[in-house]
């Protein structure tokens, strides 16, 4: 039996030796497109440059999404998937420590017609809508810097991007992080009432990601006179930002059962941002 296990915990580690070799391989071959680079006295906003910076950024969105988050880990012992070498990464660098502390993910319509989106919902409204189009994904910050300072600098580095591509539209799948249908249930009560997207900039989830009880609660929450303002302490910082910044939410929400969360499709006009919010994060001048 302990000669199983132990060659069981070999065949593990060879397996994952492999994989991290082909994952540092596919790192060699990422190339950027779109260079971004803001200084302050303390942080330092770029993009990535070389497979190095990458490497950094991935790690710390395994420390997040896997370890913090779900408490588990992968064999890769990193977070990758296919749409990271056709896009660019935005990381914040604290000079101080040689760190990398946050990260964003960018996939123009520019260099891509295939979105992270689209592995939960059908998007081919906001696909055929005229102009660029930048997909956010992948924002996380280290719990260190989660005092509103990493979400204002990974929004300083928005700014300064989507300003050179000239994007029309930014979207993406902002995270809820619960599977509890009551909880997401009340915070698309929320999001209904306030931030619904017009008709014609739906989009639906694909059908395993459906919650197919989502109706069932909200007419629950109408029988028991919920009140909207109440939910609003459930609404994470990150899509927070979002709505202030003039975003909608265009319908349901998908379940993403890998990381244990609701995602709402959400989208910003940029003509539409909100001028105190431009403001706030407008990048300085050269």
């Amino acid at each position: 039996m302990l000669a199983k296990k132990v060659m069981s915990l070999k065949d593990t580690v060879t397996s994952s030796n492999v994989l991290r070799k082909a994952f540092r391989w596919k790192l060699r071959q990422f190339k950027p497109k779109v260079p971004i680079y803001i200084e302050s006295n303390r942080f330092l906003i770029k993009t990535v440059e070389n497979s190095f910076e990458l490497e950094k950024a991935l790690n710390l969105r395994y420390e997040v999404f896997y370890r913090e988050s779900l408490n588990k880990e992968n064999f890769s012992g990193t977070d990758i998937d296919k749409f990271d070498r056709v896009c660019d990464h935005l990381i914040i660098l604290d000079k101080k420590y040689n760190t990398v502390v946050g990260t964003y993910r960018f996939i123009s319509s520019t260099f891509s017609d295939k979105f992270y989106s689209e592995t939960e919902f059908s998007i081919d409204q906001i696909k055929s809508a005229e102009g660029i189009k930048l997909e956010l994904g992948r924002a996380c910050v280290h719990k260190d810097y989660r005092n509103g300072t990493g979400i204002a600098l990974l929004w300083k580095g928005l700014s300064e991007y989507f300003k050179k591509i000239n994007a029309k539209y930014l979207f993406g799948c902002s995270s809820i992080a619960t599977t509890n249908f009551v909880e997401i249930s009340l915070i698309y009560k929320y999001i209904k009432e306030l931030y619904l997207s017009p008709e014609d900039f739906r989009v639906y989830p694909n059908e395993k990601h459906r919650i197919k009880e989502l109706d069932y609660y909200l007419s629950a929450f109408d029988k028991f006179g919920i009140k909207t303002e109440s939910i609003e302490d459930f609404i994470p910082p990150l899509l927070k930002s979002y709505l202030k910044a003039g975003s909608v939410i265009c319908g349901e929400p998908a379940l993403d059962k890998k990381f244990k969360c609701a995602d709402f499709f959400t989208v910003l006009d940029l003509e539409v941002l909100s001028k105190s919010f431009e403001k706030r994060y407008k990048p300085p001048n050269d």
